[in-house]
Parts: C-alpha cells; sequence; structure tokens
C-alpha cells in the first residue's frame, strides 16, 4: 500500500497545535478591510478550534505535517 500523502491545498489553511487540536482560519480578512470595523477586524484576527466532526477527515488528510 503507497504511502498517504498530505492534501496540498489544506496545509496552509488548516495548523495542528502540540495537542492535536485542528486551528482554522476565518474568511473575509484579506481585501476590502477599510470599510469594516476594527472589532470586526480585530474578531476576524482570531483562530478558532475546528468542529468535533470534521477534525477525523483533516487529521487524515494532514497526515504527514
Amino acid at each position: 500500500m503507497p504511502k498517504m500523502k498530505t492534501h496540498s491545498s489544506l496545509k496552509d489553511r488548516f495548523k495542528i497545535t502540540g495537542t492535536g487540536k485542528v486551528m482554522r482560519y476565518k474568511a473575509h480578512k484579506n481585501h476590502l478591510l477599510s470599510h469594516k470595523s476594527k472589532r470586526q477586524k480585530r474578531v476576524l484576527g482570531t483562530n478558532p478550534v475546528m468542529a468535533a466532526g470534521d477534525v477525523k477527515r483533516l487529521k487524515q488528510q494532514l497526515a504527514n505535517i
């Protein structure tokens, strides 16, 4: 059986913490930021933990990171 390859597009979109949790990035923080409030930009800057239902599938695709 060949080795599992890492899903290349997911490498930069998700990070795995030292305890094994998967962190994701929020949308709407790349451009057109001038009309968004400071609060909105601050909240979008945080990285939430992925929902439990998606973690198993993501960890399989991010196996070699």
